[in-house]
């Protein structure tokens, strides 16, 4: 991050860092309580610490954003293990489902040329910054030339972001929640590709948000409509009354990437 100019008088933490880690090796300097608090990865990872922790990681990616100047960002949502087309796949279902990775890169391309128009500050493809649609979505940004964002998670079995998310847009999490807020916070569309449940509980997040009016309604589109009536009777949640017939209008299907564009030009907000 930048340097911002201060406006203080006084000594500034940067500097006084470098001077205690130049401090004479004494039992006394040695000892934990002389850390300096925020220099002091033991003290931060107390369980005390978890308000300031949270806010913290709300804060990084958030203030890195604002100074590339990102304003809006398009949501990619998907699954990690849907294959490149070719690649191995584990079920003969996933195989079938490659070609949404396909989509996924044309339409992350197509959207990042647009968003090049305005120097890369809107309409930023962002990711979770993992495999399987995620890579595609990044991918596709790098295709145009452009930046994408990645936003990885710590899990106990995976993983290193893509190689195609924009390094310095790379960021790391260790809440869901903060990190579905940055998912969010600057969505101008938001876009759900075949996925399992991290892919269904962003969905579910983001379009209980939008119909409870948390949140602005934004273009809404779930790619394969195949797929997403397979996992769920829409209209039965309509005709039980637990969701109403105008929450229906709050997303829609679309198969391709062309399609996707065109939805998101001439969206209209129930």
């Amino acid at each position: 991050m930048k340097d911002d100019t201060r406006r203080h008088p006084f000594r500034d933490s940067e500097q006084d860092r470098h001077t205690a880690e130049a401090v004479p090796d004494t039992p006394q300097t040695r000892a934990p309580a002389y850390r300096l608090a925020f220099t002091d990865s033991d003290f931060m990872l107390r369980e005390e610490l978890r308000p300031v922790r949270l806010q913290l990681e709300l804060l990084k990616p958030q203030m890195i954003m604002d100074e590339r100047g990102i304003d809006s960002t398009i949501v990619m949502f998907g699954g990690a293990r849907i294959p490149a087309p070719g690649a191995p796949a584990r079920t003969e279902t996933l195989a079938g489902l490659s070609k949404y990775y396909d989509e996924a890169r044309t339409f992350a391309r197509l959207m990042t040329e647009k968003s090049m128009e305005t120097y890369g500050k809107e309409n930023v493809i962002a990711t979770g910054g993992g495999p399987g649609v995620m890579e595609a979505g990044n991918r596709g940004a790098m295709d145009a030339g452009g930046a994408s964002i990645g936003l990885n998670i710590v899990l106990p079995f995976e993983q290193a972001p893509n190689e195609y998310v924009t390094p310095d847009l790379s960021f790391n999490f260790h809440y869901f929640a903060i990190r579905k807020m940055h998912f969010l916070m600057r969505a101008r569309a938001i876009t759900v590709f075949p996925g399992g449940f991290g892919t269904l509980d962003e969905t579910f997040e983001a379009l209980t948000l939008i119909q409870t009016q948390r949140m602005e309604p934004v273009p809404f589109l779930l790619f394969g409509e195949a797929f997403w009536r397979s996992i769920i009777n829409w209209e039965t949640l309509a005709e039980a009354g637990t969701i109403s017939e105008e929450d229906l209008k709050l997303f829609r299907f679309v198969e391709t990437a062309e399609e996707a564009m065109e939805a998101i030009e001439n969206w209209e907000t129930p």
